[in-house]
């Protein structure tokens, strides 16, 4: 039977613990969890400890972050012999056959080595709606997929091939990890997912979506919830570490020094003052983006300590 660590980040999570937790008691397919608190403030970690005593919980001294945390996850569980790593966020359930049915998908695969990513479909906390940034990932797969109109004529496949989607749910198998590793350090919240796609890309791998296994998200259902002021700055590092881009970082150099000039021309002084630091941040961490490239293009378990 395949060994399944969920590995679950908190922090300040006791809206959603009884049914993020109650749910993987409820999984059809047992698997195992191990908790990384970032520092709540609001008694998630002693009702998690009191009341699932059967998870592995371990205490940040600090905000880690969501990709240090989910880090120290992946190696503990890799170290406990896990054959696959369910990332899941705090505000997030199961039901019974979710993991049951990615499962079916990895082992009925013709080429399971390809496989990167095995995401179920995202519902919003309603339980009534899809989660409205997975009608955004499958919108913008359209051409390829064309999965609203096997949506529309009830024909739908047994998996689509999607180019992203977020780490609220991600199976991923034991060979994702010893081939793509763990989230890249650089990125203390938001990007972190987007850039460990891009490796997914580049190691030739895919990122399945699952019609038959529903899971549910219950995040804010407006694309605004993000702060894309904050993303949009950190999309720059990461083009400048896209291993799918070469010379990746120059031509991001370049992109940002078309923008300043255009913005210069036309009198828009603010934007232009914002563009000008984004680039002396990039130029200043240019050594910094060059080094984690050259770690993350390698094939291996690149961030993790295994």
């Amino acid at each position: 039977m395949s060994k399944i660590h969920v590995i679950i980040v908190t922090y300040n999570a006791m809206k959603w613990v009884e049914r993020c937790f109650g749910s993987l008691r409820k999984s059809l397919v047992p698997v195992q969890c191990t908790v990384i608190d970032n520092g709540s403030t609001d008694g998630t970690q002693e009702y998690i400890q009191t009341h699932f005593p059967e998870v592995s919980f371990i205490q940040s001294e600090t905000n880690l972050g969501f990709g240090k945390a989910n880090n120290i996850g992946i190696e503990k569980a890799y170290k406990d012999g896990a054959d696959f790593f369910y990332l899941m966020n705090q505000d997030a359930w199961l039901y019974p056959d979710s993991m049951e049915k990615m499962l079916e998908i990895y082992y009925s695969h013709p080429d399971p080595e390809e496989i990167g990513i095995i995401s179920p479909i995202h519902i919003d906390g309603s339980e009534k709606y899809l989660d409205i940034f997975l009608d955004q990932y499958i919108a913008k797969n359209y051409e390829s997929t064309r999965m609203i109109s096997d949506l529309y004529f009830q024909t739908l496949k047994p998996y689509y091939e999607i180019h992203f989607v977020n780490a609220a749910h991600w199976l991923l198998p034991k060979a994702t990890i010893e081939t793509i590793g763990g989230f890249n350090p650089y990125f203390f919240h938001y990007g972190e997912d987007d850039e460990y796609v891009n490796r997914i890309h580049f190691h030739q791998k895919k990122v399945l979506l699952v019609p038959g296994s529903k899971v549910v998200h219950d995040g804010i259902q407006s694309l605004h919830k993000i702060d894309f002021t904050k993303f949009e700055d950190l999309r720059v590092e990461i083009n400048s570490m896209n291993p799918n881009l070469p010379d990746a970082l120059q031509r991001e150099k370049k992109s940002l020094r078309q923008s300043m000039i255009k913005n210069l021309a036309i009198g828009n002084i603010s934007q232009y003052r914002k563009l000008s630091l984004k680039y002396k941040k990039i130029s200043k961490d240019g050594e910094q983006l060059g080094k984690l490239r050259n770690q993350l293009i390698k094939p291996g378990p690149t961030f993790l300590n295994l």
